[in-house]
């Protein structure tokens, strides 16, 4: 938590505010980047609300060979809000074991996330819900980083209406 010493001066209380908001923000933004790819945004909710008729699941997400992080936000933000709806249970076979360390993927909560990072690719997401007889595929594939500017114009239209700070397109799409 930030704290801001502020002077009599109105001027000098408001400069002092908007450096530390700006620090706290340029900090913030490195590591945690809401998306804004409405479809992708569309996918976790979508996500969410499948997660709690189908308890299997399992996320793979392929990026730009230049993405640092594995798995990416988005990914790990979706398993989040799956878990919300979600039944826990460990997937796959009691008695799975992995010929290659890792070939299963990660970990989150019994579900297994995947990450891919070739060339050639931007940003997709697949999940993957199984059930006895069924499959339901949720995918969404940004093309083009264009795809991120209608979530961007949205929450420009939308965030003055807003009463409180909300972090996330996902909470401000109806």
């Amino acid at each position: 938590m930030a704290y801001v010493r502020l002077s009599a001066h109105p001027d000098s209380a408001m400069m002092k505010l908007r450096h530390t908001v700006h620090k706290w923000i340029k900090k913030t933004w490195r590591h945690h980047r809401p998306k804004f790819a409405i479809g992708a945004v569309l996918v976790m909710k979508f996500s969410q609300m499948a997660a709690k008729y189908f308890p299997d699941a399992e996320i793979i997400e392929l990026h730009h060979d230049k993405k640092k992080d594995a798995p990416s936000g988005t990914a790990v933000k979706t398993a989040e809000l799956m878990t919300k709806t979600r039944q826990a249970k460990k997937q796959g076979a009691a008695d799975e074991k992995e010929t290659l360390p890792g070939a299963r993927g990660a970990d989150y909560e019994g579900m297994r996330i995947h990450s891919v990072r070739l060339p050639g690719l931007i940003a997709h997401q697949e999940v993957l819900f199984g059930g006895k007889g069924e499959l339901l595929t949720l995918r969404h594939d940004s093309m083009d980083r264009a795809s991120f500017m209608n979530g961007v114009h949205y929450a420009a239209e939308t965030v003055m209406d807003l009463e409180t700070l909300v972090y996330g397109l996902e909470n401000i799409l109806d």
